[in-house]
């Protein structure tokens, strides 16, 4: 099983799983680098009907997925997360292809991913239900009653490219240790990823048959998966309008969204600049910015405004940009042009509208650089949008009530954070921002797949992480003996 992703070829190319089956179509797409343009990738060209097919995979599977013994679904994710283990440097150098995401932190992607399916296993452990006191009123009597957690069924996972190998764990290792059956449709960016993990669950000796199925493609392929009466679950991770069309087509069944978000953080003017410009540049630069909990609001207290516009354009600056395949390389380049098109006009919206630009702003080699926007306003479009991009806005404030009435005047509310030595005003941080995570003292951008993430307003509903998943993934079954 080891070294099965020494490719031979310099393109890869990734199959359709119709649970245990492997397909092909004559029709197949191409991948090409975000870097230097070059083929890396191909995927069959998936239809409604192959869609719809693999729903019908999942349903009968997902009957006897539920009886298969919770130690067996344990070995199977045990399993894979040793074997994905030992691949690390093939899976790390597919991301960097695919996503042009630098190979340092694509081998930290794949450890991520270990660590979510491993985490997984172990709170399967925590799966169970309780007994419930049916006398604890007068109206009630004395039975033995209790709930537990049952499988779903079919869960539909729909991923994104900018984390496509470890938000793809996060559903389908959930989903899949909770005893239900998968229908995944990776992100059209990074196929062979998915693909790739998707073969070692496949493959693994503790499978159980026919439990994940994989398709290929775009809003045909999705419309079909989500309007279906099978799955019980939809999953997915995306675009706003998107998930507003999935809300729209899913019908009754559970639908968990993590969508978009504007993260902020407010600098203090008792915090350590030098430690929060540092760790600004990196939770606003970091994959490109192509983050939802990419930081692009900076909030900075009027008192130490201009220091730490100075501290963060020299931290920016020390960011190598460029080949994603050199170990040093920090930021490789946006997802596609589009996206580059982009960031070249809210840039030049906002210098426009009287905002600066302290560190970059030029495309170098064809690609956007990290780029800091001081002087920014509430109006400007480049700080009331999700920009998805390298590019971070610095607002002046006169005080910490001005920054938290500004952070949460946004219709999202995915993660916020604050930079302070001040112990009351962390305490009221806490208390006062609108949204699914705080942080104190880092960046917004922080996330530890062991907690529960998710967001307010238009950031989504439901929640991920390994624990907060199951429940998502699983139904409750309430039960009395009289």
């Amino acid at each position: 099983m080891f070294g099965i992703f020494d490719f031979k070829t310099e393109v890869a190319e990734a199959k359709i799983f119709m649970g245990s089956k492997v397909e092909s179509r004559e029709q197949m797409s191409e991948r090409k680098s975000p870097y230097d343009g070059k083929v890396v990738s191909r995927a069959p060209v998936c239809s409604a009907e192959d869609a719809l097919n693999a729903l019908k995979v999942a349903q009968m599977a997902s009957k006897e997925a539920k009886k298969v013994p919770l130690s067996q679904r344990i070995k199977w994710l045990e399993d894979v997360a040793m074997k994905l283990e030992h691949e690390k440097e093939a899976f790390g150098l597919m991301l960097a292809k695919e996503v042009a995401k630098p190979i340092s932190f694509a081998r930290i992607e794949v450890e991520r991913c270990v660590e979510t399916i491993r985490l997984t296993a172990m709170e399967l452990a925590n799966l169970h239900g309780e007994t419930i006191p049916t006398d604890i009123m007068p109206s009630g009597k004395k039975t033995m009653a209790y709930y537990r957690r049952e499988p779903v069924g079919v869960v539909v996972a729909i991923t994104p490219f900018n984390f496509p190998l470890n938000l793809v764990a996060h559903k389908i290792a959930p989903a899949l240790g909770a005893g239900n059956a998968v229908v995944l449709k990776p992100t059209p960016e990074a196929p062979m990823g998915a693909y790739m993990l998707a073969q070692l669950f496949v493959e693994s000796e503790y499978a159980v048959p026919d439990a994940l199925s994989v398709v290929y493609g775009d809003a045909e392929v999705g419309s079909a998966l989500v309007s279906s009466d099978i799955p019980r679950v939809i999953s997915f991770t995306g675009s706003v309008p998107v998930g507003n069309i999935i809300t729209k087509q899913a019908g009754i069944k559970k639908v968990s969204l993590e969508l978009g978000g504007n993260a902020a953080t407010y600098i203090d003017s008792s915090a350590d600049l030098t430690l929060a410009a540092k760790r600004c540049a990196f939770g606003a630069f970091y994959n490109s910015g192509q983050v939802c909990i990419s930081l692009q609001r900076i909030y900075v207290n009027e008192a130490v405004y201009e220091e730490f516009a100075e501290k963060m354009a020299e931290e920016t600056r020390k960011l190598k940009v460029g080949s994603p395949y050199e170990e040093d390389t920090f930021m490789g380049p946006l997802i596609d042009e589009e996206s580059m098109h982009r960031a070249k006009s809210w840039v030049a919206s906002a210098k426009n509208e009287g905002a600066r630009v302290v560190a970059g702003g030029e495309e170098v080699e064809g690609i956007f650089p990290p780029t800091v926007m001081a002087d920014v306003t509430d109006e400007m479009k480049i700080i009331c949008e999700e920009v998805f991009a390298p590019i971070v806005s610095l607002v002046s404030v006169s005080d910490y009530e001005t920054a938290i009435e500004k952070m949460n005047d946004s219709p999202y509310g995915l993660q916020f954070s604050i930079f302070t030595n001040d112990l009351k005003l962390t305490q009221r941080f806490v208390d006062d921002a609108e949204c699914g995570g705080v942080v104190i003292n880092d960046i917004p951008t922080l996330r530890f797949d062991v907690q529960p993430y998710g967001g307010a307003k238009l950031s989504g509903v439901g929640r991920e992480g390994p624990k907060w998943a199951l429940e998502e993934f699983t139904e409750i079954k309430s039960v009395v003996i009289c």
